[in-house]
């Protein structure tokens, strides 16, 4: 038999189930030794006490042998089968002495006789059943090592269930995810397509509308001449128109001026007027916007008043192109498009834009 301890001195699970068989192994033999006594002493004398004893003993070593060989299953399978009859005849005995009895009919049962074929016969199938599992005897080191490599197996067992665990998890939520933002989606897309189609319901009535009201009244070129506005730059104006009041001031509104010397006001000149002379600062004032001065960026309030000083500072009015000039000489800066855009929104105001598109009709003949 196995030694309970190793060479440690630590127990090792292989040999306290041996040893706990060992021990219901011994029991059930000396049972049975003491059953098959009492029946066969009345018959054999004192040649039953080496019968039973020979018997049991050579029971139990063949079940120790099994155990030495069971690494060999050439030398395994003589014990085993000699282990194997040895039970049969163990068990035979008093279960013949049973089936006696019953015969006879009448005589008392002894229990030690009812259970010893039963013990021995367990006793033979607990060593079949849990021998082959007990494995070979190895030492502790190898023991340790098979330990570590099953807790490192059944670790990573345990971290892919979760893992897949997760992965269901986040499958689930994400279908259900998915389809309530296709539900969202198709609903936005509906809700989009009707404010669409109400759109273009609308724009389309408003186009006939349109349409119909340019026919009989088209837009004069005047109007599409007014400049818009420019973020950055925009500030806001009182609207001058000649021949009206201003109205922020109350005064009559001026066409022409200067900075640092004085022009003749055009009504002044054609008679209309009294002849007051004004310089750049006054129609900087008129307009309500800065001072404008050379070399720094020029709204487009103080560019159309530039150039209305410039305009008149001769008899007759200068023309764009001399204007242009001017300005450029006086050092304001501004753009091309700038410049005509004031240039054309100045003409628009005194004169209906008459000047400017016989300006521009002389250019492009030129």
């Amino acid at each position: 038999m196995e030694q309970i301890k190793n060479a440690a001195g630590r127990v090792t699970s292989r040999g306290l189930v041996l040893a706990v068989l060992g021990a219901v192994t011994l029991a059930v033999a000396i049972l049975s030794v003491a059953v098959s006594y009492d029946i066969l002493e009345p018959r054999f004398g004192a040649w039953a006490i080496p019968t039973v004893g020979a018997l049991d003993a050579l029971w139990v070593v063949f079940q120790a042998t099994e155990i030495l060989a069971r690494n060999h299953k050439e030398r395994a399978r003589r014990v085993l089968c000699a282990g194997l009859a040895l039970t049969a005849v163990n068990a035979a005995i008093p279960a013949a002495e049973l089936a006696l009895a019953a015969h006879r009919g009448g005589a008392r049962l002894d229990l030690a006789v009812v259970l010893t074929p039963v013990a021995i016969v367990a006793t033979k199938t607990a060593w079949w059943i849990a021998l082959p599992s007990l494995g070979r005897a190895v030492s502790f080191d190898t023991r340790q090592a098979i330990a570590t490599r099953r807790q490192h197996v059944a670790d990573r067992l345990e971290v892919m269930e979760a893992d897949a665990a997760h992965r269901v998890e986040l499958l689930e939520v994400a279908a259900e995810l998915d389809a309530r933002v296709a539900q969202a989606e198709a609903r936005y897309r509906e809700t989009v397509l009707k404010a669409q189609q109400g759109t273009a319901e609308a724009l389309h009535s408003q186009a006939v509308s349109t349409e119909k009201a340019l026919t009989a009244k088209p837009v004069p070129a005047s109007a599409a001449a007014i400049p818009l506005p420019d973020l950055e730059s925009w500030t806001p104006t009182a609207l001058a128109l000649p021949g009206t009041e201003d109205a922020v001031s109350g005064t009559p509104a001026i066409t022409g001026g200067t900075h640092g010397t004085q022009v003749s006001d055009p009504d002044a000149e054609s008679g209309t007027g009294g002849g007051t002379r004004v310089t750049l600062d006054d129609l900087a004032a008129v307009e309500g916007v800065p001072v404008p001065r050379p070399s720094e960026p020029l709204t487009d309030a103080q560019m159309g008043v530039v150039l209305r000083y410039l305009r008149y500072t001769d008899d007759p009015p200068l023309s764009y192109r001399q204007a242009r000039d001017a300005y450029r000489r006086v050092g304001y800066v501004g753009s091309e498009q700038r410049v005509r855009i004031a240039w054309g929104a100045l003409v628009v105001q005194e004169d209906g834009g008459e000047t400017h598109d016989r300006e521009d009709a002389e250019e492009a003949s030129a």
